[in-house]
């Protein structure tokens, strides 16, 4: 799939996640039907919804590339897929449920296991991000396309998102070889957003979570020239088995 056709894929999926994020705000502004489901995280009818607006588009578009979601049961048990859509249609759903601003709707093209496409939107905060390829990585702002590639910093030193205020000493220590000062809770894929567009530097995990909740934010910060790998600076592949990830090392364009 050349440059071309993974942008005409991208923006003709804009809409549709700009229609699934009005739907999300509108189902929790009328109050949210909510479920445990068995691994005990919580779906509510917001997630479900979102979940068939965009599977609905992209079955449409691409009706011969698999789509794996996690609201979905569809190909989740397949360990030979290469090329394939990853989807998680609200990621922050305790986030989304509780009234947060941080939740995010995500999709993502894999393409000999490395994404190739992402898309995040982040309704409450009306921000909306997509890339189709190295140095086409866009923040949409008052419908104007913004390159993350060309945005700089506006502070002095270097800053982290974090998924919790309590970090272990095996992620400070990667935080001090870094010369972070700082860092701030953040949940969602927001995070890779926000390193992308030079809001932040870095985010450090241990393997937590799966493959559907960084795939789009993947896509998103390495083709803004930022870079995203595992703790032993190994690339990250997507196809593994039960779509398990590893630890994550993200770092900004700024600290390459």
């Amino acid at each position: 799939m050349n440059l071309e056709e993974k942008k005409k894929i991208t923006l003709s999926l804009i809409d549709t996640f700009n229609k699934a994020s009005q739907v999300a705000l509108d189902l929790r502004g009328a109050g949210l039907q909510k479920e445990i489901k068995p691994d005990n995280t919580p779906v509510s009818n917001g997630d479900i919804e979102v979940n068939k607006i965009l599977t609905s588009k992209i079955q449409e578009i691409t009706p011969n590339i698999p789509i794996v979601s996690e609201e979905s049961a569809n190909h989740k048990m397949d360990n030979d897929l290469n090329t394939f859509w990853l989807i998680d249609p609200i990621d922050g759903t305790r986030d989304y449920i509780n009234n947060r601003d941080e939740f995010t709707l995500n999709a993502a093209l894999i393409l000999d296991k490395k994404p190739a496409i992402g898309i995040i939107t982040v309704p409450a905060k009306k921000r909306v991000f997509y890339s189709y390829g190295l140095s086409h990585s866009y923040e949409l702002i008052n419908n104007q396309e913004i390159s993350l590639m060309n945005k700089e910093k506006n502070y002095f030193g270097h800053k982290a998102v974090s998924y919790s205020n309590d970090l272990k000493p095996e992620i400070l220590e990667i935080h001090k070889k870094y010369k972070i000062s700082s860092f701030q809770k953040m949940k969602s894929s927001l995070k890779f957003c926000v390193i992308a567009a030079s809001e932040f530097d870095m985010y450090v995990a241990e393997p937590r979570a799966c493959e559907w909740d960084i795939a789009a934010g993947h896509a998103i910060l390495e083709h803004s020239g930022g870079e995203v790998t595992d703790f032993n600076y190994n690339e990250i592949l997507y196809g593994k088995t039960e779509f398990k990830n590893p630890s994550l090392i993200l770092k900004s364009k700024n600290i390459l």
